[in-house]
């Protein structure tokens, strides 16, 4: 009887998993603490405290990505901390001799349907909002398909709308899509006002 309840139980879990589906990169709950800890601990900023990462960003990769490329993500944040970035011209701009560029965005949101689904293998995408709210999309991997050949750096996707995760930004939080994050931007939000400016970064994604 103990036997058949946990045959029970297992499929149960086994079901529940697949019914979320797979949004990010997978990782188990003791290094998700970790890099929440991590976070909290902020020994990344260096010198950037306006925002923190929103509650989609996966930790995990995030610490992980940190370590392995420590002097580019310190270059971002220190230009971030020390550049007013609502006065910065919009445009693209060099952010030292990291090799970085940051991208000063001042665009709108559109609707969901008018926006493509994307994902990219050798880069992270950091997006900042710091004025205005944007939404972002992330796809589920299984119930979506690719709509042609990879092209450097990007890969667009059919997706199930319906599965799709929404998260609305603040200047308060930052967003990074890692490879396995497949997004949406500048997708449009319940306000009237849809302008937006946005910092586009894109580091090397290590592995």
């Amino acid at each position: 009887m103990r036997q058949i309840a946990l045959m029970i139980a297992l499929l149960l879990t086994s079901l529940t998993a697949s019914a979320q589906g797979t949004y990010t990169r997978p990782t188990d709950k003791s290094a998700q603490k970790a890099a929440a800890r991590w976070v909290r601990k902020g020994e990344w900023r260096n010198g950037f405290t306006a925002a923190k990462p929103d509650k989609s960003v996966n930790l995990v990769e995030f610490q992980s990505q940190y370590a392995k490329n420590k002097q580019q993500w310190d270059a971002m944040f220190r230009w971030l901390a020390e550049t007013d970035l609502l006065a910065i011209p919009k445009g693209r701009h060099k952010i030292g001799d990291s090799g970085l560029v940051a991208s000063v965005e001042d665009s709108k949101n559109d609707p969901l349907e008018k926006r493509k689904s994307e994902s990219h293998r050798h880069h992270i995408d950091f997006q900042y909002v710091v004025k205005g709210s944007e939404r972002f999309g992330i796809i589920e991997h299984e119930s979506s398909k690719a709509m042609g050949p990879y092209k450097p750096d990007v890969l667009n996707y059919y997706y199930d709308a319906s599965l799709a995760r929404f998260y609305d930004s603040t200047p308060k939080g930052f967003f990074l899509f890692f490879p396995d994050d497949w997004h949406i931007a500048k997708v449009q939000t319940d306000k009237e006002d849809q302008s937006i400016r946005v910092i586009v970064i894109k580091l090397d994604y290590v592995e």
